[in-house]
């Protein structure tokens, strides 16, 4: 098989990232972005795809959290897009209807080359501890925009904002795991196009 990996730079007067990625992994993770809850969910991102992942950031969190959210997320969705290379044989599509203790997520993308994003799960709480609760969009806005997939997800309902946004990395982690699975039978691009 070839090796479906990626390494990813990127320096900006913000930030200073870099990023490694192997689509084939085993869920193994080394996860340093300054903010702990970030941390968390990057964590549990790479466990639930199986992906191995690899994230240095030195940001300007005495700001906030911002920049360094958003730039992890477009490195990230980078990583994805270099991976993946022509996406021959990929299974191309992914998702899952994902529960967290009271709360219920789905999750569908489209590795299709193209960035579409809805965003349907408002967190009630402004805060997740030192976390702004609408940074979860941020990265997953410039993660789309960046891996060009189309990103949908969904809350059905749930309570607390934590358990909202740890129920939406597991998803998104669980549909692009299968999304970049290699399907044996796909001996070519999946699309009529002749490309993503």
């Amino acid at each position: 098989m070839i090796s479906r990996t990626a390494s990813v730079a990127r320096r900006t007067a913000e930030t200073n990232i870099q990023l490694e990625l192997n689509l084939d992994g085993t869920g193994q993770s080394k996860i340093n972005s300054g903010v702990g809850f970030l941390d968390h969910m990057l964590t549990l991102f790479a466990k639930h795809g199986l992906f191995d992942l690899t994230v240095e950031c030195q940001g300007d969190i005495c700001v906030d959290a911002h920049h360094t959210t958003e730039d992890i997320g477009i490195c990230l969705g980078q990583a994805f897009a270099q991976a993946l290379g022509d996406k021959r044989g990929l299974t191309r599509y992914g998702h899952i209807v994902l529960p967290m203790e009271e709360t219920l997520v789905t999750v569908a993308v489209d590795l299709s080359g193209r960035n579409y994003v809805v965003f349907n799960a408002p967190i009630a709480a402004p805060k997740i501890g030192e976390f702004d609760s609408e940074l979860v969009e941020d990265f997953w806005y410039s993660f789309a925009s960046n891996a060009l997939c189309n990103y949908h997800v969904l809350l059905h309902y749930g309570r607390n904002s934590h358990h909202v946004a740890e129920a939406i990395f597991k998803a998104s982690a669980r549909a692009l795991r299968m999304a970049v699975t290699v399907d044996p039978r796909q001996v070519d691009v999946p699309s009529t196009k002749g490309t993503l």
